[in-house]
């Protein structure tokens, strides 16, 4: 049986990424809002309500954590290519989901805050040098990790929420 908390495997981790490889999540990182817009085209208030695993965040809450750990990312990617070897503050994504943000905002403004973060993000991460994936930050739990790391991470990240939410759709027969 498939683990429902990774439909598509754990986070890969790769320090160093080839110019293709390095595109390619670009690319991912480009299509997530349109990804997570089509994943949730047509849902019911009470589908978006439903957890996407027992045990597990509702589609609501993974719709708003989405822009809420890509900010991060977004943030400590710059931080990384403006500082030397930063430290990076963790966060409680866990608690961050149960906010009232992410119970009572709208769906649309995450989806609007999630499009226009990824549009800056993508401005910057194709104007970035090959050097400066190479740029490290220091993750308090996680320890020195490249910025091809990162966004290594980020680009599984979005299809890995998409995933929670398509895979659903599946189980359930929400077409």
């Amino acid at each position: 049986m498939q683990d429902l908390r990774y439909p598509i495997g754990r986070c890969p981790s790769k320090p160093v990424l080839t110019p293709d490889e390095r595109r390619e999540a670009i690319d991912a990182i480009a299509q997530t809002p349109n990804r997570l817009k089509a994943a949730i085209a047509g849902l019911s208030a009470e589908q978006f309500d439903t957890p996407y695993r027992p045990g597990g965040w509702t589609v609501r809450q993974l719709v708003h954590h989405l822009p809420d750990s890509h900010m991060n990312s977004y943030v400590r990617f710059k931080l990384a290519l403006t500082e030397e070897e930063p430290t990076i503050k963790p966060y409680d994504e866990a608690l961050w989901a149960k906010l009232g943000d992410s119970q009572e905002t709208p769906i649309e403004v995450s989806l609007i805050l999630l499009e226009a973060l990824h549009n800056r993000w993508v401005i910057l991460l194709r104007g970035m040098r090959p050097e400066d994936f190479s740029r490290r930050l220091k993750h308090p739990e996680r320890g020195t990790m490249t910025l091809d790391n990162a966004l290594t991470t980020y680009s599984w990240h979005g299809k890995h929420h998409v995933a929670h939410i398509t895979a659903l759709r599946h189980r359930m027969g929400w077409s």
